[in-house]
């Protein structure tokens, strides 16, 4: 009786067509942007049949699935397009329906191929018919993308990899769930990114849920993530990286404060703006009552920009004997620019210069800034460039000759920021081991060069804009980054230290994993390869009040570590400053 009407109830579904599509966004982390979107199908809510999982399950009972499937994937197209979504629309498809037509519904609403990911699932074994390869190559042909969706959740993976061939692979959301507390899971993790690197594949962890999970993946080098700590599927999903921040749905996702103290909406101007219905007449009559405008926005109706007039357009217009008469009754929308640059108030004036030089803008222009795609001000692109100018030059009067890398004014900046923002983080000292008797062996030449190498490490394993590197000076370095994720790096630097620094000794140093040499007092001593020892703080942010109580946690970790002969790694447990001691005198 059940199953009949749960039958029933699916008929009635794909015969009046009662399928809701939720959009869930796949964030690249590392350049702030929106990928796209998976579309997540749904049946009417509080039916039996609302979920996905009872939802198919009844259609391959019933031996619907292939028209169930059309249904979603239309609907999927059709809303994906209705909301102007940016990016791509990822939508699933099991092999068996893989090969029922589809182009014709991506030309029936005007979306290209080239924004279309076929997300291929890895829970049910892959078709062995020729004919399933030739749909896919034929799908690649026209522009559309190939991703294996749950890899790693069974089924030969890696044989559909190496078959498929895919643009994109999901890692499945068990790999994730806790990875940051399992050692197999990290494993794992690191094996697939490096697969994907020889092989020119992108990966996407989904199934995030937790900020430390979050934070490992992003220490691995994962650049696209998707999962309930970043968004959870919804009907209208937010549109930009900066939205998602701004709606607080990065919910705990540590943010570089040197990085989002500078907003472009810091530099933000108000600034006249006009209707689109409003007439070139009309626009000149506000250019004239104020002489230093130089630029209009256009809004619609609900006060987002859909263009900007700029003064020296309507002065050309107007600049003939019948300028006037002719254009001053057209709509400003016939002259203005229709593509200016518009961005959310919070985004980072790093990316929007790189928007700016990417499309080589007029530098006398403006950017147009908005918050949730509401008008807000300008910001004059003069002004944008000064300000990323500045601060270069004021690193650079700081950072070190020899690695060129943050000196000690702006490390204790970036410390300051950090705790001001109450930003948990973890700080490391690093600091070479028998460097000494290394220089004096070899020549200052080769011991600049270590220091160098080290540099490079440093910068390449910690890649990241929530990560800050600062040479001291000498052989010391410091590294600053959001808790969770120091360990991970730390550990990285000593690997690939250890493997790099052998180049700079003799084949017989290597061999005898050291050499003999005189130390002060004339003696003989046997002095081990170059190593690393690093003291790792996770200050208090709360009894923390400056940066010289948290570099003296670190100084006090790295003399820890300084004990050991090999590269070591020591942890700090203590949080907090250590206390004075105050002596009082004794009395006689």
């Amino acid at each position: 009786m059940q199953n009949l009407k749960q039958s029933n109830s699916l008929k009635t579904i794909l015969s009046e067509r009662l399928i809701t599509t939720l959009f869930q966004p796949i964030l690249d982390i590392e350049q702030e942007t929106v990928l796209g979107y998976e579309a997540l199908s749904r049946g009417p809510e509080n039916s039996s049949l609302y979920s996905p999982l009872e939802l198919f399950a009844q259609a391959e009972k019933d031996a619907c699935l292939s028209e169930l499937e059309l249904l979603c994937r239309e609907k999927a197209i059709e809303n994906f397009v209705k909301q102007v979504l940016p990016g791509k629309l990822f939508i699933n498809v099991s092999p068996t329906t893989l090969l029922q037509e589809t182009l014709h519904l991506l030309a029936k609403y005007g979306l290209p191929t080239s924004r279309v990911v076929i997300e291929i699932t890895e829970r049910e074994p892959l078709c062995e018919s020729d004919l399933l390869f030739e749909a896919i190559k034929h799908y690649r042909d026209l522009g559309l993308h190939i991703a294996i969706d749950d890899f790693g959740s069974g089924y030969s993976g890696l044989k559909q990899w190496s078959e498929l061939k895919p643009d994109i692979v999901k890692i499945d959301r068990y790999f994730i769930d806790h990875c940051d507390k399992s050692v197999v899971k990290k494993e794992f993790l690191r094996s697939i990114l490096e697969l994907a690197k020889i092989t020119n594949t992108r990966v996407i962890a989904e199934g995030i849920e937790r900020t430390q999970e979050l934070e490992l993946l992003k220490s691995l080098g994962v650049e696209l993530a998707q999962g309930f700590l970043l968004e959870r599927p919804s009907l209208s999903p937010c549109q930009s990286f900066a939205e998602c921040i701004a709606a607080q749905k990065l919910v705990d996702m540590p943010r570089n404060t040197q990085i989002y103290s500078r907003f472009i909406g810091n530099l933000l101007i108000s600034q006249q703006s006009i209707l689109a219905t409003t007439n070139c007449g009309m626009a000149k009559k506000y250019f004239e009552q104020d002489k230093s405008l130089q630029s209009l926005v256009v809004l619609n109706k609900e006060n987002r920009p859909v263009g900007i007039l700029h003064r020296d357009q309507l002065s050309e217009l107007f600049s003939s004997t019948y300028g006037a008469a002719l254009h001053a009754k057209h709509s400003v929308t016939e002259i203005m620019d229709n593509q200016p640059l518009v961005v959310d108030k919070l985004t980072a004036l790093d990316s929007v210069s790189q928007k700016i030089t990417d499309s080589d803008f007029d530098i006398r222009r403006y950017i147009i800034v908005t918050q949730e795609g509401v008008y807000l001000g300008v910001v004059p692109i003069r002004d944008i460039l000064k300000h990323i100018t500045d601060e270069k030059i004021k690193n650079a009067q700081h950072a070190n000759p020899l690695t060129m890398l943050p000196g000690n004014v702006a490390i204790n900046e970036n410390i300051e920021r950090r705790l001001n923002a109450k930003h948990d983080f973890e700080l490391a000292y690093i600091d070479l081991n028998h460097f000494k008797q290394f220089n004096d062996l070899y020549g200052y030449a080769s011991g600049d060069m270590v220091i160098k190498l080290l540099a490079d490490i440093c910068r390449q394993v910690c890649n990241r804009k929530d990560c800050f590197i600062g040479h001291i000076g000498g052989d010391d370095f410091m590294l600053v980054c959001p808790s969770g994720i120091g360990e991970a790096l730390c550990q990285q630097i000593i690997t690939e230290f250890e493997t790099a620094v052998k180049a700079y000794f003799t084949p017989e140093h290597v061999a005898a994993g050291g050499y003999w040499a005189t130390n002060r007092e004339g003696e003989k001593k046997f002095v081990p390869l170059l190593t690393l020892s690093i003291g790792l703080v996770n200050p208090d942010i709360e009894h923390c009040e400056n940066s010289h109580q948290v570099s003296a946690l670190a100084t006090d970790a790295k003399k820890e570590a300084k004990r050991y002969v090999t590269s070591h790694l020591f942890i700090c447990k203590r949080r907090r400053p250590t206390m004075a001691i105050v002596r009082l005198p004794v009395a006689k």
